[in-house]
């Protein structure tokens, strides 16, 4: 039986797999089994991290507006500054507080003044 030439559809398969992995050192761009394993594990990596970023950036927001609420001498923290946000109805999410908080803290501070009447 004569030898058959390697196929054009698993070739154009393994160069579609290797232009993703073209930036990936040593053999993780090499070798198709390697580049596949790593592919996995680079997807995977980037659907945890997405959700992992989004935590991180509420986290920031939280930690910035609250430096800058406790650093005014106003007489509450972060969770009670929120909680009167909430009372009077100001629809402002944490990411615009502490965008203005870092910006415009004289904005921040007459906002909370505003919420303590």
């Amino acid at each position: 039986m004569t030898r058959i030439r390697q196929g054009y559809i698993a070739r154009r398969r393994r160069a579609k797999i290797r232009l993703f992995a073209s930036s990936f050192r040593g053999a993780h761009s090499r070798l198709t089994r390697t580049i596949i394993q790593q592919r996995i594990r680079a997807l995977v990596s980037s659907h945890r991290d997405r959700d992992r970023q989004k935590r991180d950036f509420r986290r920031l927001w939280i930690t910035r507006i609250n430096a800058v609420i406790r650093e005014s001498g106003v007489s509450y923290s972060y969770s009670g500054f929120i909680h009167n946000l909430y009372k009077r109805q100001l629809l402002l999410n944490r990411k615009i507080l502490a965008q203005i908080a870092i910006f415009n803290r004289n904005c921040l501070y007459m906002i909370s003044n505003e919420i303590i009447k």
